[in-house]
């Protein structure tokens, strides 16, 4: 049996399979995805100067989820995922209803918060890729890249060496806020849309009563989609993430021919 396939390790689903168990299976430690496969990565591997690091703070973070991501453009060229510490953000709702049939993660400014997210290491077609995914290169796409530097937030890798800033995708619709303008963090998706939708009955209008309802009618239904994002905003529920002002207008190619943007590490 070989025991670092996606398959074995229970890592081969990707959320936008099975809305529900959004933002998916992440590794238990530092890994290298290689394919079907998840390899342990050596110490020496935690830091990549040839490529860019990117903060995973949700499906991202699923080696299913990459997989399928690269696999559309044909991009089979291995990625670095690497368990950080992080500080100075939390992991959020997003405000918009994505066509996968789930409600999304986003970050927040959150300068007391410390979390353990992936930071996956990507070349430039890779960082295309996910550029395209999260709707970076449209005007009206759901995420902007920012690059979020240190001190304002500290990713710490393996062995205590700090990165002097790390890439996100912020949402342009801004998170989900608790009820009093603070943004309230992502409990996961079956317990988020239970908790959205029995606060709304115009949600539940439009998406259902059940969290199975809301990913059936939700999956691939643009206009629907588009209708309950406007809908958080409608009701009051939405605030700024705080990462706003680290988001900077995007020159990136078309997948699998790489970026034009590749932003130092120093």
């Amino acid at each position: 049996m070989d025991d670092f396939t996606l398959e074995t390790l229970g890592l081969a689903e990707a959320p936008r399979d099975h809305p529900l168990r959004y933002p998916g299976a992440w590794p238990a430690d530092s890994a290298l995805l290689d394919g079907d496969r998840l390899e342990p990565l050596p110490r020496d591997r935690w830091w990549h100067e040839d490529r860019a690091p990117v903060l995973a703070v949700g499906s991202n973070a699923s080696p299913g989820q990459l997989r399928h991501k690269m696999a559309e453009f044909g991009i089979t060229s291995p990625i670095p995922m690497v368990k950080t510490r992080v500080t100075g953000v939390d992991v959020g709702v997003s405000a918009h209803v994505s066509r996968m049939g789930y409600v999304s993660a986003s970050p927040f400014h959150a300068p007391d918060a410390v979390r353990e997210l992936f930071v996956i290491w990507l070349d430039a077609e890779q960082l295309a890729v996910i550029d395209a995914s999260e709707g970076v290169p449209l005007p009206n796409g759901n995420y902007g890249r920012a690059w979020l530097p240190s001190p304002e937030v500290r990713v710490e890798l393996p062995g205590g060496v700090t990165l002097p800033g790390v890439h996100s995708y912020v949402n342009r619709h801004g998170v989900l806020h608790d009820g009093t303008g603070v943004a309230r963090t992502h409990p996961g998706q079956r317990e988020l849309l239970t908790e959205l939708l029995v606060g709304s009955a115009r949600l539940r209008a439009l998406f259902g009563v059940t969290p199975e309802e809301f990913v059936a009618r939700a999956r691939a239904d643009r206009q629907l989609c588009a209708a309950g994002t406007q809908l958080f905003a409608d009701e009051k529920r939405v605030t700024e993430s705080g990462l706003e002002r680290y988001v900077t207008v995007q020159q990136t190619g078309s997948p699998g021919t790489g970026s034009s943007l590749f932003p130092p590490l120093t």
